[in-house]
């Protein structure tokens, strides 16, 4: 009968695990019990567990035997360091009376529990740091942003200011309006003379007397009238 391992170090709150292993002779010794004990002063065994071959697990307390013939894994959960000490274990046959057989000594070993100090502010500084990052990064953003809008602000000022300049001067002046059309009649005064016809011969004294005859004439013209 052997028991592994020799020794075992394991923090406060965790599990301890060991191996029993028994080698068997004759059929006959498959009538048996296993026990499993802890060293207590070097003069007394507290057992602490025990199985038998027909279970194929047993849970005492916090101890737990589990079967895998011709080995048995041997747990302690939920270590306190007053757990820590020797441990072995021991196989009874019934073919043979009171035949007893013990196993090597393991050392438990249970150190104190991690300080959970560190543990606790750890994940704060690890909350707080993206949050720090994330507020760099839209401030970033929103500082690019503003600069894009005022160069683009800018270059289409400049570029209105040099499409004004470059225009001819005909299109920056103003467009002159035309003056309007007023029609104006104006009077101009001459004299028509009448001949005679030829063709009739009339004696001079049947001849009317000399007589002039006036007539107006009025042409419409359109000048243009500058308003002063």
């Amino acid at each position: 009968v052997t028991f592994v391992p020799d020794v075992v170090t394991v923090p406060a709150g965790g599990s301890a695990t060991f191996f029993c292993n028994i080698s068997m002779e004759s059929e006959s010794s498959l009538e048996y019990s296993l026990n499993w004990y802890k060293d207590t002063n070097h003069n007394q065994a507290q057992k602490i567990a025990e199985l038998s071959p027909t279970s194929y697990q047993a849970m005492e307390d916090k101890y737990l035997v589990t079967n895998h013939t011709p080995a048995f894994k041997m747990e302690i959960l939920n270590l306190h360091q007053n757990d820590s000490g020797s441990y072995y274990c021991g196989l009874i046959t019934f073919f043979e009376p009171d035949k007893v057989m013990e196993s090597n000594r393991s050392h438990l070993v249970v150190t104190a529990a991690p300080e959970k100090t560190n543990t606790t502010d750890e994940p704060e500084m690890e909350e707080g740091n993206p949050l720090d990052h994330i507020k760099v990064v839209l401030l970033g953003i929103l500082l690019l942003a503003g600069a894009v809008l005022l160069l683009i602000f800018g270059y289409l000022t400049v570029t209105y200011r040099r499409r004004d300049l470059q225009k001819p001067p005909s299109e920056n002046a103003a467009v002159e309006e035309k003056p309007p059309m007023v029609s104006v009649s104006t009077v101009d005064y001459g004299v028509l003379e009448f001949q005679c016809d030829q063709c009739t011969q009339v004696p001079p004294e049947t001849w009317p007397v000399n007589q002039t005859e006036y007539a107006t004439i009025v042409f419409p013209e359109e000048k243009p009238i500058t308003p002063k």
